[in-house]
């Protein structure tokens, strides 16, 4: 099904297009793309709430500059839709996410309208005005635009970005988009601050006032530039010190302005073209704008999946029986379940209570869980403070989001042997949310560190599990991964069992070849073996659960009894799972011949699990096929 653009939309091929239209057409325009917007996304799925609340200022940010040579800069690339439809990607909008189709983000070999790519938040202001100052450097003049969002400002490069602006003279304009929500709602002092500015009543009255007197002030002749900024700063000073947050870092603030009002949008950012240095427009805006319910539950149609547009209704499977639930929940309602029988349990997550179920245990018991914003660091050093006064933290980071806290979990957790619990959600493959989401090196860059234990469970009742164990005694930095969607035991909320630290297990014995797995893929393995039983094929499988420690007895019994072994893992086969057997068998002088499955040495792209996990050889077929070659018998055509 593809989806018509309306009639101005439709003669939109590329930002030139759009600049050719009359300003008094641009409403339509808006109103043509927010739909289109909302008829795929209903249809296909994706990000929605957040690319429907800036249609406006996508439209008034492509009419004004001269993209792609004036750079424009998209922070996390949740909202890009609209900025990708206008970008000559509308007819084939429809294979966002899909496999093989364009990217849900901003992808630098996409289209050279993707300035920069982005998924993790935070970064615009650092790159955009890392290409101002390019620019600078080769004499181009140039417009470089960072748009970003009020909880992407929380993260701490956000800041390091600002504060290194104010001290250049860049052509740098950084659109602060305000809509008081990431994927859930902000939390934290900037967030107050925001609110503060956009509802001081004094402020815009007079701010307003100011502005209308500089529009007649050209008379006062040379000294109109000194006479204006000398009134904008004392209104500022005067009555809204807060204003001076960005002042202080000397970044000219402008705003708060209506981010939907299209003409308003396109005069002052005109306006902006022509001062010169780095400077903030505040854009106040609503995400979901446009589709009254998800304007009304933001964090629900964030992403919805697939919904009729007209009732609103979320499309959901329905089956015949009990299904598994997914990790996250799992995790969340476990964590609230240890902690009603350990007081000394907080939970920490940076900024997706919703995306990793903490939000369980915000509901049942606010006063020990915190969101810290999006800010991974910070949640890291946080949980560490934690964990010097005898707290017992887990901390909740997406794998992929857990890399930008690597020097905090080193320096701050491992070297000082603190107990942290890091429960590192979308291990592995995320699937559609592509290669800035894919969990991919947690395991080798964890595994790596001393004093780190490294764990994975291959069900719901080892997460449990594994949960349950780390809590009990003082075993230091312990990391649990998971991956993203459901399970595979419908009745998982079984008694809690201690795990012996560095224990694998013996899933079932075979003949031949033995493969060894960590975490939720291992699952695949009983497909396999019912591929190969055909072919009088009959391997053992064992589950290791930890990476670090390994466990050298159960290693030790399969290197005795097979000369063939396969390792499966859902993470990079780089200094992964696979890597740290064949170290096991290198040091104590065995001789095998192993086949390592996992994620490759090469960027993969979006699509969904089981198709990326075929796509890589360690799907259920790929296993069965390293089976096969070990024994040197080629699958039958």
């Amino acid at each position: 099904m593809i989806i018509k653009p309306g009639k101005l939309l439709g003669s939109i091929q590329e930002p030139a297009d759009l600049r050719r239209k009359d300003r008094s057409e641009l409403y339509q325009v808006c109103e043509e793309l927010r739909q289109f917007i909302i008829d795929n996304v209903s249809v296909y799925g994706g990000h929605f709430g957040a690319s429907l609340g800036v249609v406006e200022l996508t439209v008034a940010l492509h009419y004004v500059f001269n993209t792609p040579e004036d750079q424009l800069v998209w922070d996390v690339g949740h909202q890009a839709y609209g900025h990708k439809i206008l970008t000559g990607r509308r007819e084939k909008f429809h294979t966002n996410r899909f496999y093989k189709g364009i990217s849900g983000f901003p992808k630098r070999k996409e289209s050279n309208y993707d300035t920069f790519g982005v998924g993790h938040s935070s970064t615009s202001i650092s790159a955009a005005l890392g290409m101002a100052v390019a620019n600078q450097y080769q004499h181009k003049d140039l417009q470089h635009i960072a748009v970003i969002g009020d909880g992407a400002m929380t993260g701490g490069i956000a800041f390091e970005g600002m504060n290194h602006a104010g001290f250049t003279n860049s052509n740098l304009l950084i659109i602060l988009n305000d809509n008081c929500m990431s994927i859930d709602p902000n939390v934290g002092a900037l967030k107050d601050y925001l609110t503060d500015i956009t509802t001081s009543h004094t402020y815009n009255k007079m701010r307003d006032e100011v502005w209308k007197l500089l529009g007649k002030i050209s008379k006062f002749g040379p000294n109109a530039q000194e006479i204006a900024s000398k009134i904008e700063n004392g209104l500022k000073s005067t009555l809204l010190r807060q204003s001076n947050l960005f002042e202080s870092l000397k970044l000219r603030y402008f705003g708060p302005i209506d981010g939907h009002d299209i003409n308003h949008l396109v005069s002052v950012l005109e306006d902006l073209k022509s001062i010169p240095g780095p400077k903030i427009l505040h854009c106040v805006t609503v995400k979901g704008k446009g589709y009254a319910l998800a304007e009304k539950d933001q964090t629900k149609w964030h992403a919805p999946g697939l919904f009729d547009k007209i009732t609103g209704e979320i499309y959901k499977k329905t089956y015949d029986s009990p299904q598994p639930p997914k990790y996250q929940d799992v995790f969340g309602h476990t964590l609230v379940e240890l902690a009603k029988q350990n007081e000394k349990i907080i939970g920490v997550t940076p900024a997706m209570p919703s995306g990793c179920s903490m939000n369980i245990m915000m509901k049942e018991m606010p006063e020990r869980a915190f969101d810290v914003g999006i800010a991974e660091q910070h949640a890291v050093t946080f949980s560490a403070g934690m964990a010097t006064q005898g707290i017992i933290p887990f901390c909740n980071i997406y794998s992929t989001f857990m890399q930008r806290a690597y020097d905090q979990v080193i320096h701050d957790v491992c070297l000082q042997e603190l107990p942290v619990i890091f429960c590192m959600d979308r291990a592995g493959f995320a699937g559609a949310d592509g290669p800035t989401h894919h969990g991919a090196y947690d395991i080798a860059y964890m595994r790596c560190l001393p004093n780190m234990i490294v764990s994975a469970p291959m069900n719901e009742q080892e997460l449990r599990n594994l949960m349950y164990t780390a809590q009990l005694h003082n075993h230091g930095p312990f990391s649990i991964r998971y991956p993203r969607g459901n399970g595979m035991m419908p009745d998982w909320k079984t008694p809690f069992e201690e795990i012996e630290i560095g224990k694998g297990r013996k899933i079932c014995d075979g003949e031949e070849v033995a493969i060894l797995t960590i975490g939720h893929i291992g699952n695949y393995v009983t497909e396999s073996r019912k591929m190969l039983a055909a072919e009088d094929l009959s391997p053992a499988h064992y589950d290791l659960r930890f990476v670090k420690p390994l466990d050298k007895e159960l290693l030790h019994e399969v290197f005795s009894r097979y000369t063939k072994i396969v390792t499966v893992e859902d993470g990079c086969v780089m200094g992964g799972f696979g890597s740290a057997v064949l170290e096991f068998m290198a040091d104590h002088g065995y001789s095998a011949k192993v086949i390592r499955l996992g994620i490759p040495d090469a960027v993969i792209e979006h699509g969904e699990q089981i198709e990326l996990h075929d796509e890589c050889g360690f799907g259920p077929k790929g296993i069965a096929e390293a089976v096969r070659t070990l024994v040197a018998r080629p699958v039958a055509v």
